[in-house]
């Protein structure tokens, strides 16, 4: 059976993290001369744009060099057979090329987001997953320059799976956030609200944060009862998706409603309210009669509503 994660975006990266390589900065410097490189001007990873070739957002060594990528800071992703694969910012990249979906350097060079690359299928499904992984850990980067226990500089270690404080001597890991989105389903009808943040007509499942001390049952009970006022009965695992928005692990989940009376948090949502089966149906699409729109296909939301229309809700 394929695995449900596996049609979100993001995930099924086929590189080998090799993670036996990290610590030998031997192998690390003699790999990148030959490695392939994922190049970010600040959150954007960097794509090659010709006339009549698709995007491409891996570079050799020589055009991360030409663009002054700092190879001293490059995060080991992982192995792409025998090929190492490296993520690495470019230097002193000027705001306006960092704004948008701007041409940079001379022109042959584009810096796209990464939300845009996955919704647009801009790259190969397979190559969204390090893409997802360099930007993540290049952000981490970004805001672990010095130490959260005394704050001395820090310096990157194990191929940029670590920090060390040069101070205290800490050791710092880089984090991901556990966030629970959850499909909400009462007999035949499921849940859907929105927040202010979303784009217009777009419903979508309830999520929020794990909290510390909280399994991920308690975290979706939680999280239903404060936006939506519905308590959860049983809760059961769906899948789950890397969210590189800077690093978060959404886990997806079906929760019985043990009622149907909602009283929504207007701090969190501006509308909420139960859509059978069917309207799902038209919701996905594209057809519901009052305009109701749904997250895009990469996104796990559109998931659990897709396998709640197949009638895959294992509750």
């Amino acid at each position: 059976m394929l695995e449900r994660s596996l049609r979100t975006g993001y995930s099924g990266s086929l590189l080998d993290r090799a993670a036996d390589r990290r610590g030998d900065d031997a192998w690390l410097d003699a790999a990148r001369a030959g490695a392939r490189y994922l190049l970010f001007a600040g959150d954007k990873p960097l794509f090659a744009v010709a006339d009549g070739a698709e995007p491409d957002p891996v570079f050799d060594a020589a055009a991360a060099a030409a663009l002054d990528a700092d190879r001293s800071r490059a995060v080991f992703l992982g192995l792409e057979g025998d090929r190492a694969m490296f993520a690495v910012p470019v230097a002193e990249v000027p705001a306006e090329e960092q704004a948008g979906e701007t041409p940079f350097g001379d022109g042959n060079l584009k810096a796209i987001d990464v939300r845009s690359i996955a919704v647009q299928g801009i790259v190969a499904p397979a190559m969204l997953g390090p893409i997802a992984q360099a930007k993540s850990m290049l952000d981490w980067h970004a805001r672990n320059g010095f130490c959260a226990r005394c704050g001395a500089p820090t310096r990157m270690r194990d191929g940029g799976y670590r920090r060390d404080c040069a101070g205290c001597g800490a050791q710092h890991f880089p984090r991901t956030d556990p966030v629970v989105i959850m499909l909400v389903i009462s007999g035949d009808d499921c849940l859907l609200a929105r927040s202010p943040r979303f784009l217009p007509d777009m419903f979508s499942a309830l999520a929020g944060f794990v909290e510390p001390g909280e399994t991920i049952e308690e975290a979706v009970r939680r999280e239903v009862a404060e936006e939506a006022g519905i308590p959860v009965l049983d809760v059961a695992y769906h899948s789950s998706q890397p969210w590189p928005f800077p690093s978060s692990l959404m886990i997806g989940c079906f929760a019985a409603a043990g009622g149907r009376d909602l009283v929504l948090d207007p701090t969190e949502l501006e509308a909420g309210r139960w859509f059978s089966r069917q309207e799902a149906r038209l919701i996905l699409a594209g057809e519901h009669p009052e305009g109701v729109a749904a997250p895009p296909r990469m996104a796990i939301a559109h998931q659990l509503l897709r396998s709640f229309i197949d009638g895959e809700a294992i509750l």
